[in-house]
């Protein structure tokens, strides 16, 4: 068993080989909090919480760091505007991040260190880069001499040339290079500030990571992730500063990038004005939790696999953007497909509380083999969508056994039920889906699309009661009026050997 991964560095897939066999240290970029976040932003948080908990699976120790910026001049400005205390906004959403998270199922990271908490090292990391000449000191800042690091570029794949012609640098009068980056900021009237050697001042962002890293993951670590446009300066200026300060071969061995949430030909920004617009009411990640469960989105997000950009198709039911309906295909088709899921589940485990077990024994072949054909597409760059589809066939040969449509001795049928529920347990750590009580799921999944047929649950209720008391009369004529009237709401009745249930037709 090896794991390979895409390696944005060598631009080419590699093996996976841990500094410390059996151990992996992994390091993504967390979230600067000045703001709720959007669908986007939950990407690499998914797609990394699966690749920590696959690793496991697969026998690793991981230790898995995902840092909280609460220093930055988004923050500043944001507080200014709303007239408090930095750390009072980002002590608030970072526990807003923290809850979207949770409500993904992504389970916290082993640490998650902030900048504020980590001033000590980044002074002593931008100390090394001064003393050895990687860094200078300007009027109160410090900056980083990109000139000073000759493979500046490599990783995002921009020549040197290219990036000093672009428009995209910061120009400074006190930068000796436009390409130099702010390692030390200082301080202006009114701003946060920390002593520090050059003055009064606070941290530039890359900085930031880079001491976050070395503090709780060493000089050097495994797996640097986050999305795809951080490629760019972060993850360049990341770079450039550890191998600057600790030496070549240190900081991030492998580095990964997952690809945009697209939205109207381009990545969902706040920056894009239609994206503003739809901004709380479409991409809000808090809004679309509300509206379907979070496992409904992380099940999104999983379905392509991380490399490749994600369509997130938001459809409008008036002219007026800021006032008309709007519906999401993708999370309706993820949460018709956990509702498959778990009922799934649910079948398997009243089957299973009948009778016996089988025993030892064979079962059926397609049970055997289909969870490590799920973890042969993970341990290939984290393949998610062909996970996802092993996921799905294991599924569907539940249902079919539980329908009667395999043919098999009844002991194998049996052995192959309980095979497939165990299975589907171990899956279920490893992806983070389908990990909830499903009765439980179910409900709340019915309750959802209530709300959002407007359905009256007391009604149907009451309506179930009077169906109950004519069949028991034995007025199935008034019974099966009642099942139409119920039909014509949108109800559909299932009646059973455990009683009547029912669910919002499809």
């Amino acid at each position: 068993m090896a794991i390979v991964l895409y390696d944005t560095l060598e631009r080419k897939k590699v093996e996976l080989v841990p500094l410390q066999p059996g151990r992996v240290k992994m390091y993504v970029c967390g979230p600067t909090v000045y703001n709720y976040v959007h669908l986007g932003n939950g990407r690499p948080y998914v797609l990394f919480d699966v690749i920590k908990r696959h690793l496991r699976a697969r026998g690793f120790e991981v230790t898995y760091v995902r840092n909280i910026t609460d220093v930055d001049d988004r923050i500043i400005k944001q507080a200014n505007e709303l007239g408090e205390e930095p750390s009072a906004l980002t002590g608030r959403y970072t526990v807003e991040f923290q809850r979207d998270m949770a409500a993904l199922g992504c389970a916290p990271p082993d640490v998650e260190p902030t900048v504020t908490g980590t001033i000590p090292e980044i002074i002593a990391i931008i100390e090394k880069l001064v003393a050895n000449g990687s860094a200078y000191v300007s009027e109160g800042d410090v900056y980083f001499s990109v000139a000073s690091f000759p493979s500046y570029g490599r990783l995002s794949g921009q020549p040197l040339e290219s990036l000093q012609a672009g428009a995209r640098v910061d120009v400074s009068e006190k930068k000796r290079d436009p390409l130099d980056f702010a390692l030390w900021k200082a301080a202006k009237p009114g701003e946060i500030f920390w002593e520090s050697p050059w003055g009064k001042g606070r941290p530039g962002w890359h900085i930031e990571c880079s001491a976050m890293a070395w503090r709780h993951l060493g000089e050097t670590f495994d797996i640097h992730g986050g999305g795809v446009d951080l490629t760019f300066p972060h993850h360049e200026n990341e770079r450039a500063q550890s191998l600057g300060a600790h030496g070549v071969g240190t900081f991030a061995r492998y580095w990964l990038h997952n690809g945009f949430v697209n939205w109207n030909g381009g990545k969902i920004s706040k920056s894009d004005e239609a994206a503003r617009v739809l901004f709380n009411r479409a991409f809000r990640l808090r809004v679309l939790v509300d509206r379907y469960s979070g496992e409904s989105i992380r099940l999104f997000l999983l379905g392509t696999q991380y490399r490749n950009p994600i369509t997130f198709e938001v459809l409008l039911d008036g002219e007026d953007t800021a006032t008309a309906g709007l519906s999401f295909p993708g999370l309706d088709e993820a949460e018709r497909r956990l509702a498959y899921g778990y009922t799934t589940m649910q079948r398997l485990e009243e089957a299973l509380a009948v009778g016996k077990p089988a025993g030892p024994g064979a079962v059926a072949p397609e049970a055997e083999k289909w969870l490590e054909t799920m973890r042969a597409a993970l341990d290939d760059d984290f393949n998610t969508a062909e996970a996802l589809a092993a996921h799905g066939e294991a599924l569907a040969l539940a249902n079919r056994v539980l329908d009667g449509k395999y043919e098999a001795p009844k002991d194998v049928r049996r052995r192959t039920l309980e095979r497939l529920h165990a299975d589907l347990k171990l899956a279920a750590a490893e992806l983070g889906l389908l990990e909830a009580d499903a009765a439980t799921w179910l409900a709340a999944h019915r309750d959802r699309r209530c709300r959002a047929r407007h359905i009256d649950v007391t009604f149907v209720d009451g309506k179930l009661a009077e169906r109950a008391a004519a069949r028991a009369a034995k007025d199935f004529a008034r019974a099966d009026a009642l099942r139409a009237e119920l039909a014509a709401a949108g109800v559909e009745i299932m009646d059973g050997p455990r009683g009547t249930t029912w669910r919002v037709a499809d």
